[in-house]
């Protein structure tokens, strides 16, 4: 049964897998690695730690926000490779510092920044290749072995991690997410397969500017407007993306108040900081395994819907942390429970969504998505950094445990679920338009026939 599943998916599909699981691991092990620089080398404050956060994403985001359109008109795996290669050089310049003995708060924030937005353009640039790569019907089971494999190395990481840190240290964790990234850009090279890219604009379409001031216009309406007018015009895309950078949101508020709380406060070591967030992560990984059997048999709506609202619910549970082995155990179950609940959550959300993008624009929706989440989630950091200044770090958490519980009516409803996606790709697919296999066009041409549209509906056609 597993020879036959890698057969369908394909060798270049191990490889990006591959890539991506290496990438992760290095990412995992460093899990908690600036936060720990911050407060235990730098001695930063619950503020400062929570604005490292904030700034990385918030900056990262506004440079992503003309990403999707740059992205989507190039080859995705030399985009992949590249990031990747950045990604490498800014984290091995934080090691190379503090031997030097010249780190300091700044570079931690623009290593976050540069890092931050290095990943919004991979992010863009992978989902819109494996798109290309897998076919439609096995989308799901892709996108389920990349969240398995996430949650694998959450499980195994920040262990590992831990126990590194508190051999070595913090810094050479960096120095191992970074050798990771480069280690992602090799696999990414051996991929032997076509790649895909979006067409340039036609220079003489009447649409296609040619002054440099109208150029940008276009550019910002390619990029953000142009992703965002994507998802805002399907209904379930539009509801998936509220929901999610709202949970997303007050989710990753908290995460730099544990590492305060627990690290600071309650003076956990690092190897039960790690021990922590690894040993529930395995509720994510088996969540990643068993969405797909969920979906066969009760329904991607009835899935999403279920344990969409029971991820709402569980993070509540952490107002009850405290100092010692009872705490320790109460950060374990609930974000078990949080975290079952997201493995099972995540393939079938990101399965929808690229189900619901017009293939062409599938890098400059990723892209819109995930500048925006994480522009939301800069903010949220910041403003939990300042309840937290005002009210302590747990109460902040309970804050925005009880906000969660609202969050499940943004959910797609059920009506809202049956609506047609095909009526929406064709009104918001321009005439003509269509994606360019750069090699092997009748291989890349069989790897897009697996998104199938659905019969249209009696209505109206959209504009365009």
């Amino acid at each position: 049964m597993r020879r036959r599943m890698r057969a369908r998916l394909g060798r270049d599909f191990g490889r990006l897998w591959a890539a991506y699981a290496v990438s992760t691991y290095g990412t995992w092990i460093a899990f908690g690695a600036f936060p720990l620089i911050a407060v235990r080398v730098l001695h930063a404050s619950a503020f400062a730690v929570s604005l490292l956060e904030a700034a990385g994403l918030a900056v990262a985001s506004v440079a992503a926000f003309s990403l999707g359109p740059w992205v989507e008109r190039r080859a995705k795996r030399p985009v992949m490779i590249a990031m990747d290669l950045v990604r490498f050089a800014v984290l091995a310049s934080v090691p190379v510092a503090y031997v030097l003995g010249v780190l300091t708060y700044g570079q931690l924030l623009v290593v976050s920044v540069v890092s931050g937005t290095a990943g919004i353009a991979f992010g863009a640039a992978s989902g819109a290749y494996l798109k290309h790569l897998v076919r439609g019907e096995h989308l799901l089971v892709a996108n389920g072995r990349f969240e398995g494999t996430s949650w694998a190395a959450t499980a195994a990481g920040p262990p590992l991690g831990g126990a590194l840190i508190g051999l070595v240290g913090p810094v050479v964790t960096v120095l191992a997410d970074a050798v990771s990234h480069l280690l992602s850009a090799l696999g990414v090279l051996r991929i032997r397969g076509s790649d895909v890219a979006a067409p340039r604009p036609d220079p003489t379409d009447r649409t296609d500017r040619t002054d440099r001031t109208d150029r940008a216009q276009w550019m910002r309406r390619a990029g953000l407007l142009g992703g965002l007018r994507i998802i805002l015009r399907d209904r379930v895309l539009r509801r998936l993306f509220l929901n999610s950078i709202l949970v997303g949101g007050l989710i990753m508020a908290t995460t730099p108040l544990l590492a305060v709380l627990l690290l600071g406060h309650y003076r956990f070591t690092a190897w039960q900081y790690g021990l922590a967030f690894g040993v529930p992560a395995l509720g994510g990984f088996v969540g990643a395994r068993l969405s797909a059997r969920l979906v066969a048999r009760h329904g991607r709506y009835r899935v999403m819907t279920v344990s969409g609202r029971l991820r709402s619910f569980f993070p509540l549970g952490l107002a009850f942390v405290g100092p010692g082995v009872p705490g320790l155990l109460t950060v374990i179950v609930v974000e078990g429970l949080l975290i079952t609940c997201m493995g099972v959550f995540n393939p079938v959300h990101a399965t929808e969504r690229l189900r619901r993008t017009p293939v062409e624009h599938t890098a400059r929706v990723l892209s819109t998505w995930s500048a925006l989440s994480r522009l939301l989630h800069a903010v949220l950091m910041v403003v939990w950094g300042l309840l937290a200044t005002l009210t302590g770090p747990l109460a902040a958490i309970t804050v925005s445990g009880v906000l969660l519980l609202a969050t499940p009516l943004l959910l797609p409803r059920r009506a809202d679920w049956s609506a047609d996606a095909a009526a929406f790709v064709t009104a918001a697919a321009p005439a003509g338009a269509a994606v360019t296999p750069l090699v092997a066009p009748s291989a890349a041409a069989g790897s897009r026939s697996g998104f199938r549209r659905r019969p249209r509906r009696a209505r109206p056609p959209g504009p365009g």
